[in-house]
């Protein structure tokens, strides 16, 4: 029997080191083996414990904590596993992987990611062997070709012929290149499949290699991400050492190394151009296109660089074929993609789907819903550079049209959800604060531009609102899209349109009635006492800091809003519901 325990970042952050160190002091002297897995998605019921009798799952435990060790190890000692139902994993929460298509995470949480023969024995690296012994790089590129696999950090351009612009560029010398830069707030899809099943990027990588012609490629990857490089660096060493990296790779002519770049965290350098301008050791900022990297990229040679979940894909449609791919999704977007569900969601995680699903599967099925049944208000998907869709478009189907088409974008797959307490002005607020801050200032449409916007939002926030604030900040963002170098400027204004175009109600409630319907912006909050619910318990005048409540015992209280810091303390503590936001 082994005991596998999963130690992805979110286990980790959960416990999970503890309660690995548990088991090892609970079944000292047995023969148990205990191991460790990657993030199988799940991240709210971390820490995830497995139990297998060989190959074959016998139980899922869920929220294990370090206390729980000596009385599962004890269970699995006696082979009496049916006594550990109380921390298995509910029927209900199952729903969240059973509902999924896992292809770029097939492997992530049921391999061990820092042993190449736990990917091996699982048939890694057969995609390659059979790349290498009977496709040429023309085949390669037709059958990804035929899948229709799109690039998956946001642009959605089709990988065939980014592959295909490398393979025909003149010169001998060319470089593959992986964008694991992965920068928006709530994402952190990348980042999991690395620490998860490292193997399964540096395969797809090494097929990209030899479509292209590249003898030499770069993991770009933020150096935030500690696990993810510790555990690549280790599948690199061993993948070389096992045949798979370096010269003349299983016996062929086909050579290829390959290097991790840790990146200093800028939002800027998942821009490919920027990336490259880093890769050279110089300031992250976007070049002029044309030419394009295929053409003059890293160190002016031809050069092709996709996302780690792109990169993820390839071994899969090699090894089942570009009409299996294609087989999945809708006629617009192939394939599966993979979400980072975060937010008010009751069941946050990763997710991957075949495209063509509709958010509100996403979001109440798979995810459970909302978070204390509260009402959902709006979705944010593509990070910073997306958009807020309304619960009036839950139903849109997920394929990059039909996203695009509600003002946001795909992206590289972060998704937040939002509940009736967001105020979607702030929303919109704290992404530009984020763009703003991220701008690289080569260009004044975005150096200058998305600030103006970030003070135009504060102002509103604050109640210092005027009229004419909407139709400037709505001429503002078509200046910056229309007139920014990269990426990054061109789709800034995306939050602000969407909010506007969705929650035009909720601006004009900011500006002309100084009021924040969600009652989130401090500014604009009011905390008064109904009368009628309160007993006069006196527990929110004695937690008041500020001695901004009076009452006398067994009678309503009052809260003086000249002395209030709004800080919420009496509404926490008020058993009577009596303390509202107005």
């Amino acid at each position: 029997m082994r005991i596998i325990i999963g130690e992805g970042s979110c286990g980790i952050a959960a416990g999970a080191s503890k309660v690995h160190n548990a088991f090892s002091e609970a079944l000292r002297g047995t023969d148990i083996d205990i191991g460790i897995t990657g993030c199988i998605g799940m991240c709210f019921l971390e820490p995830i414990v497995d139990i297998y009798d060989g190959k074959m799952l016998l139980k899922r435990l869920v929220r294990i904590k370090e206390s729980d060790a000596a009385v599962i190890a004890e269970a699995v000692k006696n082979n009496d596993i049916q006594a550990l139902s109380r921390f298995e994993i509910s029927d209900e929460d199952s729903v969240f992987l059973k509902k999924q298509k896992r292809i770029a995470l097939r492997r992530c949480g049921l391999i061990d990611p820092e042993s190449i023969s736990s990917y091996t024995d699982d048939g890694g690296y057969r995609a390659l062997k059979k790349v290498l012994g009977s496709m040429s790089p023309e085949e390669v590129i037709e059958e990804i070709k035929l899948s229709g696999l799109a690039g998956r950090g946001g642009a959605g351009f089709p990988t065939w012929f980014k592959w295909n612009a490398a393979r025909k560029s003149e010169g001998k010398e060319k470089y593959l290149i992986c964008n694991a830069d992965e920068g928006d707030p709530g994402a952190f899809m990348d980042r999991a499949v690395i620490e998860s099943d490292p193997h399964t990027l540096i395969e797809g990588m090494l097929i990209g290699a030899y479509a292209i012609g590249a003898a030499h490629a770069f993991v770009y990857v933020r150096a935030e991400y500690p696990l993810a490089i510790l555990r690549l660096q280790k599948a690199i060493d061993e993948a070389t050492k096992n045949g798979f990296l370096g010269d003349n790779i299983l016996g062929t002519d086909f050579s290829c190394h390959l290097k991790i770049k840790a990146g200093a965290g800028a939002f800027v350098c998942g821009e490919e151009t920027a990336l490259i301008e880093s890769l050279e050791g110089k300031r992250g900022m976007p070049r002029l296109k044309p030419p394009f990297p295929a053409e003059k990229g890293y160190e002016d040679k031809p050069s092709n660089i996709n996302n780690v979940e792109t990169f993820a894909n390839v071994s899969w449609i090699i090894e089942n074929g570009g009409e299996a791919f294609s087989a999945m999704g809708t006629e617009n977007s192939k394939g599966t993609k993979v979400f980072a569900l975060t937010g008010k969601i009751k069941r946050g995680g990763l997710v991957e789907i075949p495209m063509g699903l509709t958010l509100r599967e996403v979001i109440f099925d798979i995810g459970g819903g909302i978070r204390d049944d509260k009402e959902f208000k709006a979705v944010q998907l593509g990070g910073p550079s997306g958009g807020c869709i309304p619960k009036e478009l839950l139903d849109t189907v997920i394929d990059y049209k039909a996203l695009s088409a509600t003002g946001a974008i795909m992206g590289s797959g972060g998704m937040v959800v939002m509940d009736e307490d967001t105020c979607m002005v702030n929303m919109a607020r704290f992404f530009l604060d984020f763009t703003t801050k991220e701008s690289c200032g080569k260009c004044v449409h975005c150096r200058i531009g998305t600030k103006r916007m970030f003070e135009i939002l504060t102002r509103i926030t604050e109640g210092e609102g005027k009229e004419g604030d909407i139709e400037l900040l709505t001429e503002l963002c078509e200046g910056i899209r229309s007139g920014a170098l990269c990426g990054l400027g061109q789709t800034a204004p995306n939050p602000v349109l969407t909010t506007i175009k969705y929650f035009r109600n909720e601006y004009e409630a900011h500006i002309n009635e100084k009021r924040c319907p969600a009652g989130e912006c401090a500014a604009l909050r009011a905390y008064v006492i109904d009368a009628d619910k309160c007993k006069g318990c006196t527990l929110c005048s004695k937690k008041c800091p500020v001695n901004a409540i009076s009452g006398k015992l067994k009678e309503a209280h009052i809260i003086d809003t000249e002395k209030c810091i709004k800080c919420g303390q009496c509404k926490e503590v008020c058993r009577f519901g009596a303390v509202e936001i107005r």
